[in-house]
């Protein structure tokens, strides 16, 4: 009776604090679907520089949760859901491969493909389409993992303020708490962090950490490294379990047996680690990642957002900075792809976007890399698709081609401009092909000439 009266009271009152009495409280204990890393109901971040693997680590967590398999130390999962959202990969030729390649149970895993509006269909945005993802956890049922990728793309404000980042995530945070599904969020390190604590590292705002029950981070290990070669997956932070320790894993490729000439990378979980996650890492930051400059790695990120055609310029500047490029160097790598900036709408309705010149990926050879691309004044090399071995033509490095360049095979000396693609080198100098080694075309998206060896 006390509780009908108490309602009647609360609905004639005017906006109050929902007050609650210590004692009406039930304490209960977390509920882990991994023991110390994964808890249902809350909120996990897992970082790190790119090319750590970090989304194939949350696909394997996924494909663990779906077949309800063990985790790396060999604890078993009980078997759920688990919905994917992500912003960065293609659903059917990388995330599919790699979540069935690491034994996931297909029909328990739910991608998020888009969004259905009164307007038609578009892109899912976490920032504004949590009540509908919501909604799709309660149809579903039965959803153990949530996996966002990546996290800063559900806030639609400024992800450095910590106000707004928390506001932004909270829908997510009640979504998890009133479903009880591990939501997971994958994010970057800040560049020139090195050396700080690995949550502080995560970037954007501070709240991304702070609010985050548990903070997992992932890294690559130099060869000398006293752990050995490969990568490391440790917590760096826990509100509500121990705050250390992890694994050793590494990325292989594998062929999907079903699905012959498909190959995927996939998680091989090595031996336990112990230690801070800071203490781990101090071994892992004087590894490179990658061999490539950060301006190339902005191109290769560039290349990706732009392959299906144009997008808004301020989305594509906001993904640039979540992943870490400052302007200057987003700056350098539009320059060397030629990425026209073209305004689309008029007035208030008007913005710009982003798109690449005609031809862009065409099949010009490129002597350097192993990926297609075009060859321009300012482009310098962009590559070729396949097992290849090509070879730059001037310094068997990244750059662009100017004139008195040697030539790979031969070694003398030729002129290669960008205006007027290439041009052949003096006597009997041989023009390496970087596919065959037997001929190739060099030249822009326009103009290609074809050297016969």
């Amino acid at each position: 009776m006390n509780g009908v009266v108490t309602a009647i009271e609360n609905a004639q009152l005017p906006e109050h604090l929902k007050i609650v009495t210590g004692s009406e409280l039930q304490p209960r204990s977390i509920e882990w679907l991994w023991m110390n890393k994964l808890a249902k109901g809350k909120l996990h971040i897992l970082a790190g520089q790119p090319g750590t693997g970090k989304s194939t680590i949350a696909f394997q967590f996924a494909a663990t949760v779906s077949s309800g398999g063990n985790w790396p130390d060999g604890a078993p999962c009980p078997q759920g859901n688990a919905i994917i959202w992500t912003g960065e990969d293609d659903l059917t030729d990388t995330v599919a491969p790699r979540l069935i390649g690491m034994g996931a149970n297909m029909d328990c895993v739910h991608l998020i493909s888009g969004t259905v509006d009164k307007d038609g269909e578009r892109f899912f945005d976490p920032a504004q389409d949590a009540v509908l993802l919501s909604n799709e956890i309660k149809r579903i049922g039965n959803i153990s993992l949530l996996i966002i990728d990546p996290i800063v793309s559900a806030v639609a404000a400024d992800s450095h303020k910590n106000g707004e980042v928390r506001r932004a995530l909270q829908p997510l945070v009640d979504a998890g708490q009133k479903y009880k599904v591990a939501v997971l969020g994958i994010s970057h390190f800040s560049k020139g962090t090195q050396g700080r604590d690995p949550t502080e590292r995560v970037t954007g705002s501070l709240a991304f950490g702070a609010l985050a029950r548990v903070v997992m981070v992932a890294a690559k290990l130099p060869e000398d490294s006293e752990l050995g070669e490969g990568r490391i997956f440790a917590v760096s932070k826990s509100n509500i379990g121990i705050d250390e320790g992890g694994f050793k894993y590494d990325l292989q490729q594998t062929e999907l047996r079903d699905h012959p000439g498909v190959t995927t990378s996939i998680v091989v979980w090595g031996d336990a680690l112990e230690g801070s996650a800071r203490t781990l890492l101090e071994q892992a930051d004087t590894a490179p990642l990658s061999s490539e400059k950060p301006s190339q790695q902005a191109v290769e990120l560039l290349e990706k957002m732009l392959k299906n055609g144009s997008i808004d310029a301020k989305d594509a500047m906001k993904t640039m900075r979540q992943h870490g490029f400052t302007a200057k160097q987003v700056r350098t790598a539009r320059e060397k792809m030629k990425v026209k900036s073209e305004r689309v709408g008029f007035g208030s309705d008007g913005h710009f976007e982003w798109v690449l010149p005609n031809g862009y990926f065409n099949n010009s050879i490129d002597a350097h890399s192993d990926r297609q691309g075009i060859y321009a004044e300012t482009v310098g090399t962009q590559g070729l698709k396949g097992d290849l071995t090509p070879i730059d033509a001037h310094s068997q490095e990244n750059g662009i081609y100017g004139d008195n360049c040697i030539d790979a095979n031969s070694e003398e000396k030729g002129s290669y401009d960008g205006k007027t693609p290439l041009k052949p080198l003096q006597d009997k100098a041989l023009t390496i092909d970087a596919h065959h080694q037997e001929k190739g075309t060099y030249g822009d998206d326009e103009n290609q000439e074809e050297f016969i060896l």
